[in-house]
């Protein structure tokens, strides 16, 4: 296991774009990692870490081995890849990859966009037909071009509606492969809201009730709609969200059991150990330690 830092490490986007939008593709030999391509520091970008940014990989040639968030994917060409800014990762392997890679930041990202985007996250990596991939593959030249472009008065401009076109692209592909309805029921957008509200919330608001206040709900039909859903109670989504995050901390950092309790909203310590506990069926320390070896 690489070496432990107070906090998980968060690695920059290029600096080439004004810091908001990278695009690049590049060849990589065997066993290195993905994440060379979006930062300068290569011993960071070979450990796990967040990226400030969405981030998207189209892999076009080769095979890798992706760890994310505790779920382990191996990947083969041609395939697309996106990674949350709040999702944990790390490349375990490569093979005869070439890839490309492009990321935005929150603030040049469509909000629309921006919104579906959290709708599919965690997203899986999605393999792709050979049509969708050339359609890919030659809009990622175009905005490398452009990207070359650096003298051209509305460059930034351009990168930015580039960017979000490829962004579009994704979206439309996994919503595509997705199980969606025509229209979706009542219970669906409610669910929906409810994961938007609990992913910027889940360290304030701990209870069922403090979302079903927010969605202007009842209680019991919050639960209902997300059980019919999901198949999950609201508590028990609010606490797999909340021990998701305690998780990457314990692995990924070497904050105490008591600061990630803090962190994450918990003022009770001992409740927040035998939450972990029941939760994960071992203490907070027992799944450091098993993941040390």
């Amino acid at each position: 296991m690489s070496k432990k830092r107070q906090s998980i490490p968060v690695n920059a986007m290029t600096d080439n774009f004004d810091g908001d939008i990278s695009i690049e593709r590049i060849c990589i030999d065997d066993l290195l990692t993905l994440d060379k391509i979006n930062s300068p520091n290569f011993e960071e970008a070979t450990g796990t870490h967040r990226h400030d940014s969405h981030s998207f990989f189209l892999l076009e040639s080769g095979t890798v081995q992706l760890d994310i968030d505790f779920q382990k994917y191996s990947i083969k060409a041609p395939s697309l890849i996106y990674v949350h800014p709040d999702q944990v990762h790390h490349t375990l392997a490569s093979k005869n990859v070439i890839v490309s890679s492009w990321a935005i930041s929150n603030e040049s990202l469509n909000p629309e966009y921006l919104k579906l985007l959290l709708e599919i996250t965690p997203a899986k990596p999605l393999e792709l037909t050979n049509e969708m991939f050339l359609m890919l593959s030659e809009a990622v030249s175009v905005f490398i071009q452009f990207s070359e472009r650096k003298n051209d008065k509305l460059n930034h401009s351009i990168l930015k509606d580039s960017c979000n076109a490829l962004v579009a692209l994704v979206i439309s592909q996994y919503l595509e492969q997705s199980k969606a309805t025509d229209k979706p029921s009542r219970f669906e957008v409610i669910t929906k809201a409810f994961r938007q509200l609990l992913e910027s919330n889940y360290t304030i608001a701990k209870r069922p009730s403090d979302y079903a206040q927010k969605l202007h709900l009842s209680t019991p039909y919050l639960n209902e709609c997300i059980k019919n859903t999901t198949g999950f109670s609201v508590s028990y989504h609010i606490q797999q969200r909340v021990i998701l995050e305690a998780k990457r901390l314990l692995y990924h950092s070497d904050k105490s059991v008591k600061e990630i309790a803090s962190d994450l909203g918990y003022d009770d310590y001992p409740y927040f150990s035998r939450l972990f506990t029941k939760v994960t069926g071992m203490t907070a320390l027992t799944f450091r330690s098993k993941n040390l070896d």
